[in-house]
């Protein structure tokens, strides 16, 4: 139970101090073999399944630590795609917000210049449909002209029955709201502050909308419909 070492340590003390040292040395040999001598086997049997259940659960600990650490690098991984894939998708929404605003730009170009090629026709047709139907003979030929920063699409003077008139009016590519009905009272308004009347307004358009008709011819609105002069 001694290491050597120690004994050859103790050999070379003063004997009374020697005796009293081996005294305590042999008291403590007598007290560790009453203790083994307590422990059963039935004791020992259970201290050592006790160490093979707590080895059991560190290997246990260490495989689901394992597996945490699986997972862990799986749910990063999966974290870096979505984390690629929302780049690639704003990407992707920057790229179509361009396409889309092209579009929009493209689309309000092309409407500008079907609505130019609406009222380049009115110029044209209108003087003779005017006459036919409505026994207005245009003096001056129509223009687009400004009146107090207003744009007027259509504006001509003309004579009814021999009494001047004013011709004022506005294109719309489809009339379906009244909305355009009184930008036209506005315009009209401006025109008769300016020149006096009376002013006999036209609204020149591809297509509209019964409800709007009915409502323009109760403001005493003509509408033209391109159909029409034909």
């Amino acid at each position: 139970m001694f290491s050597t070492n120690l004994i050859r340590k103790i050999s070379e003390l003063e004997p009374p101090v020697r005796e009293t040292i081996l005294l305590l040395m042999e008291e403590m040999e007598r007290e560790r073999a009453r203790w083994e001598e307590s422990i059963t086997k039935t004791e020992f049997n259970e201290l050592e399944e006790i160490v093979r259940e707590l080895g059991k659960s560190v290997k246990e600990l260490a495989e689901a630590q394992k597996r945490s650490e699986e997972r862990l690098d799986r749910l990063e991984k999966v974290v870096e795609e979505l984390a690629e894939a929302q780049k690639r998708t704003e990407e992707e929404i920057r790229k179509l917000t361009r396409g889309l605003s092209r579009t929009r730009r493209e689309l309000g170009g092309l409407a500008r210049s079907v609505a130019y090629s609406l009222e380049n026709e009115a110029y044209r047709y209108l003087p003779a449909l005017l006459k036919k139907y409505h026994h207005l003979e245009v003096v001056d030929r129509f223009v687009r002209t400004y009146l107090n920063g207003e744009e007027i699409n259509i504006f001509a003077r003309a004579r009814r029955n021999g009494e001047e008139v004013f011709l004022v009016g506005e294109t719309a590519l489809k009339l379906e709201s009244a909305g355009k009905l009184k930008q036209l009272q506005r315009k009209i308004k401006l025109v008769e502050r300016q020149w006096g009347g009376p002013v006999i307004p036209l609204l020149v358009t591809h297509f509209a909308r019964l409800d709007v008709l009915k409502k323009a011819k109760e403001a005493g609105i003509l509408v033209i419909q391109n159909f029409e002069w034909v």
